[in-house]
Order: C-alpha cells, then structure tokens, then sequence
C-alpha cells in the first residue's frame, strides 16, 4: 500500500520514527500535482488539489493496517462529514522527477476553506520545510 507524504511524515521529519519506522517497506521521492501551504500555528503543512507541483516521499507500507494509524494523525474518518475532518484522505496520481507515472497512493488533502481558516501560507516551490 503506497501513500504520499510531503510533511511530518517523510522520512527524517518528527512523526516519521512514531508512525512509519519499521513498518514502511520502501520509499521513493515524487511529486504531486496540488498546493502546499505551511499552517504556521499549527507547525505542519496542508496539501490542496491544483496546478502546482507538491514534493513529497511515496512511503509503501507492508499492510493496510498502517492507514488506520495514519487517518488518526491526520485527524481523518471516512464515515465523518468531509468538513469535519483536518484533512481528506484521497487516492491521487503520483509522479517521478520526470513527471512519469508511478501510479497511485493515498494522501491527505486539506480543503480550501479550512486551509484559509488555519491561516495557510503558500509555499510556491513545493517543498515543506520551506525556505
């Protein structure tokens, strides 16, 4: 199961050793198509659908079982009203450096709204941390 992150979750940042470390079977860096903005007082960044290009890592996992975990950091349940989550776990098309299909994976997504709430900051390059 593969799943695209471009925030705490890549490896070497905070949340990566809590939610990933030993349970990731390989990781390779891509890119996404979307929006990245950095949400200042929350200390982490958003990912929205666009025409940006987002940077990111595309984690493949040894099990499902690790989604669960996941949709708890990212404050994410299927069953909730889209609005009443922190981000929206979708399946979007992911890329290598040559913009070269490398299929699908899960990511978490923020919608426009509550990224305007949190006070998103955009980061035109792609990358989180920015510079």
């Amino acid at each position: 199961m593969n799943v695209f992150v471009y925030g705490t979750l890549k490896p070497g940042e905070f949340n990566y050793p809590r939610y990933c470390e030993g349970k990731v079977l390989t990781y390779q860096d891509a890119i996404a198509y979307g929006q990245l903005y950095h949400l200042q007082a929350r200390g982490y960044p958003a990912m929205m659908t666009g025409k940006g290009t987002v940077y990111g890592v595309i984690l493949t996992f040894k099990d499902t079982k690790a989604l669960s975990d996941l949709d708890y950091l990212e404050d994410y349940l299927p069953d909730r009203a889209p609005e009443d989550n922190e981000y929206q776990r979708q399946e979007i098309e992911i890329f290598d450096f040559d913009f070269q299909s490398l299929g699908y994976a899960w990511a978490y997504l923020m919608l426009p709204d509550r990224v305007q709430f949190l006070g998103g900051i955009p980061l035109p390059k792609g990358v989180w941390p920015g510079e």
